[in-house]
């Protein structure tokens, strides 16, 4: 019984080809998420702005309009109504009212009973609630891990392989989180802690594909001394796509499973990770990589090993009189 194959072993796409086009849409998509964030903003949650938040479901579609003028009559202060998930569900956040927990509880009580005069059949759920100091230090906490992770990483890989590596996992980290940001930002899904979760989640999993590919090219760096380095990149990638796909399919099957039939909750997390991995498998091949061209990595990068064998240059067919260190 044969296995199945998702690539042909001899396998020999050239997609370094297309490394400038590539390279100039991921920094047009990287700059359209910036002033996507810029403009548009995110949509952060209660976790990041603090203040209250209540889940609120109908039987039918209400009319916003009318939900929000019995809301604002209440006087609680700049508050927020927004469909989540269908059309019957909402969610309403208000400021956290002064005068600590008891204020708070009054202000949610008022709230279901402004909310059920109107709508008798509408279902609460929990009340969530984060105090401003806190919620202020739980963003600037999110953003040093993220940061944090990506010059750590940046960092092994630079000690790990050779600077430029670290440059080009540093070029593929920052494509792959700025994309996230802006696809927050377009969309307008909240953005809260189970966010940055995914984000970390992304980062991890763009830096196992690119040093999957990386360890590759370094092999064949040390094996192929006479050949070109765009035809090793092309190699190196080629050798890794079967690898690769088989684990980003696996993902993608489980991940578009909880997109549709997981809990609303866990939704934002879902389609983040679901981009992530769109993301991070495009810029392990046309970020990482095209990178190392531009940086001038060869064969007299790396410590040749004796006797390397030429099967792989043979398939490419393609070689250059590199002259030895």
């Amino acid at each position: 019984m044969r296995l199945l194959k998702l690539v042909p072993e001899n396998t020999n796409i050239q997609f370094l080809k297309w490394r400038n086009i590539a390279m100039a849409i991921s920094f047009l998509m990287i700059a359209a998420s910036i002033a996507l964030v810029a403009v548009r903003g995110l949509n952060l949650g209660v976790d990041f702005v603090g203040g209250q938040m209540v889940r609120v479901t109908f039987k039918s579609a209400p009319n916003l309009d009318d939900l929000r003028s019995r809301v604002d009559a209440l006087r609680l202060g700049d508050t927020t109504i927004q469909q989540f998930g269908g059309p019957n569900e909402v969610t309403i956040r208000t400021p956290l009212p002064k005068g600590g927990e008891g204020a708070a509880n009054d202000a949610a009580t008022a709230l279901k009973e402004a909310v059920q005069a109107g709508y008798p059949d509408a279902k609460f759920g929990s009340v969530d609630a984060v105090s401003g100091k806190v919620s202020g230090e739980l963003f600037r906490t999110g953003a040093y891990a993220m940061l944090l992770a990506m010059v750590a990483i940046s960092i092994y890989i630079w000690f790990r392989f050779e600077w430029q590596f670290g440059l080009g996992a540093l070029f593929a980290l920052c494509h792959d989180v700025a994309l996230t940001f802006g696809f927050f930002a377009l969309t307008q899904l909240e953005f809260d802690l189970n966010i940055v979760a995914a984000i970390l989640t992304i980062i991890g999993y763009s830096l196992n594909d690119t040093i999957v590919v990386y360890d590759r090219i370094r092999e064949n760096l040390r094996k192929y001394r006479k050949m070109e380095i765009i035809p090793i990149l092309d190699l190196s990638v080629n050798e890794t796509l079967a690898r690769t796909l088989m684990t980003s399919l696996t993902m993608i099957v489980a991940l578009v499973s909880l997109l549709i039939w997981g809990p609303e909750v866990i939704f934002g997390f879902t389609a983040a990770m679901l981009l992530g991995i769109f993301v991070g498998t495009y810029s392990s091949i046309y970020m990482a990589a095209p990178i190392l061209v531009w940086a001038r990595v060869g064969p007299h990068s790396f410590v040749p090993n004796e006797g390397g064998p030429v099967a792989g240059a043979e398939r490419l067919g393609r070689t250059a009189p590199i002259r030895e260190p």
